[in-house]
């Protein structure tokens, strides 16, 4: 039986992702239960957090790159459009540290190891967005995998040797660079040393990327003001056992992303944008709905699994994961938004967070109650950025784009094509 290039490539991406997921999870793991107190893990899971918001420019890069490379941008235009991009998160970097430093109570040391592996993954970013947009998914999916493992390892290996935060802090900033290099020299292999197609049009600059920053950042806050707010309207058990609920919501959030990563090239061609649109959102939509069914199969048996102290989510856990799954979709919107350079569309999530916190600060005294504000918020936003950005894919593309596209798309192959392309990454 003949798979579809699309579930192809999907299943690639997917399980790229899960596997980086999964050595993320392995250095915090480790880190809590064998190799730091839990003043020192602390530490470590600030410094992350606050490395997690730097790196909210990589993943807005890619998505850029990916753009810029359906287009037809130039070699060289993309690797000073990476590095101007690196640059600017290490000036953010260093302007941060004594922020940071003083907010969380933690040493210069230690934070500026942290945040030392920013400026990287942004680079890791750009060259992330080269495999997307030439649609070498495959490739990506390995490279994924691989950039978790190598920024892992050391940290995992410098834990072990008992290098305290600061020195597994450090160690992963220098598999981040060594990640940073391969990826890069992956994406090169193949790119045109110097591609004319898009020539004669305006390329993406650091206000391009600094849009599409804004429209990660609204995904990420979305996805975390639930539970950030809880410690403040529930008590400190109640706000406990909502976090914990607040997996299943991470998890329907994060499972379908790989779909969204498979149809970027597609959204950001005028020419397919408004049917990849509906086909990424349907399947998306459906994956969402499995998980939800899952969710709400899985509930009874958290009493037994985990806990008495879990019971009150017995019939919740199916409303979290259905939150994640309404986030899902609002992702996917929200990257055609980025493809289309129509970040504005943006504002609208940023008014329904504001909606969401003020209903949480007025109503969400419960548990059932915050997940319920949590659930609806996300629906909304989804439904409205939805349709806001399928009317906008409809818009007549200008013509100069669209024949960029054409060109790019006839030489390098695309996911769904009947025709076979010499260009297409047939593996790694």
């Amino acid at each position: 039986m003949v798979r579809s290039p699309v579930v192809d490539a999907v299943g690639w991406v997917a399980v790229g992702s899960m596997l980086a997921n999964v050595c993320s999870y392995a250095v915090h793991l480790g880190a809590g239960r064998w190799w730091l107190t839990p003043a020192e893990y602390g530490e470590l899971a600030v410094a992350l957090s606050a490395q997690l918001v730097l790196t909210v420019p990589a993943l807005a890069l890619q998505a850029v790159v990916a753009r810029e490379v359906v287009h037809g941008r130039d070699d060289l235009r993309i690797r000073t459009l990476t590095m101007r991009c690196a640059l600017a998160v290490a000036v953010l970097a260093v302007i941060a540290v004594p922020v940071v430093s003083a907010v969380a109570s933690t040493s210069w040391t230690l934070t500026a190891a942290g945040l030392a592996a920013a400026p990287l993954l942004t680079v890791v970013g750009g060259g992330q967005g080269v495999l997307q947009g030439r649609r070498r998914f495959r490739t990506l999916g390995v490279v994924l995998a691989a950039v978790g493992v190598v920024r892992a390892a050391p940290t995992i290996a410098a834990l072990a040797a008992g290098a305290g935060p600061a020195g597994a802090l450090l160690a992963g900033a220098v598999g981040t660079a060594v990640a940073a290099a391969v990826v890069w020299g992956l994406a090169r292999a193949r790119m045109p040393a110097g591609s004319t197609s898009g020539a004669g049009l305006p390329g993406a600059g650091l206000s391009t990327v600094v849009r599409a920053s804004q429209v990660q950042l609204v995904l990420v806050v979305a996805v975390s003001l639930d539970v950030l707010l809880s410690r403040t309207v529930l008590d400190p058990r109640d706000a406990g056992v909502y976090a914990f609920g607040a997996i299943a919501t991470k998890v329907a959030f994060w499972l379908p992303q790989a779909v969204g990563v498979v149809f970027y090239p597609q959204l950001a061609d005028p020419a397919s944008s408004g049917r990849s649109l509906r086909q990424a959102v349907g399947v998306v939509a459906a994956i969402g709905l499995v998980i939800t069914v899952l969710g709400a199969l899985a509930g009874p048996l958290l009493p037994t699994l985990i806990g008495d102290d879990y019971r009150e989510l017995t019939d919740l856990l199916g409303l979290f994961a259905y939150t994640g799954a309404a986030f899902a979709v609002l992702q996917v919107a929200l990257l055609a938004a980025i493809a289309h350079d129509r970040t504005r569309i943006s504002i609208l999530a940023w008014l329904f967070l504001a909606m969401e916190a003020a209903a949480i600060l007025l109503l969400g005294h419960s548990v059932m109650r915050l997940a319920v504000i949590a659930a609806v918020a996300a629906t909304v936003s989804a439904v409205t950025t939805t349709l806001v950005a399928l009317r906008v894919s409809h818009r007549t593309p200008d013509r100069r784009v669209s024949d960029g596209a054409v060109g790019r798309r006839a030489s390098d192959g695309a996911v769904g094509d009947r025709r076979p392309s010499a260009a297409t990454d047939p593996g790694t």
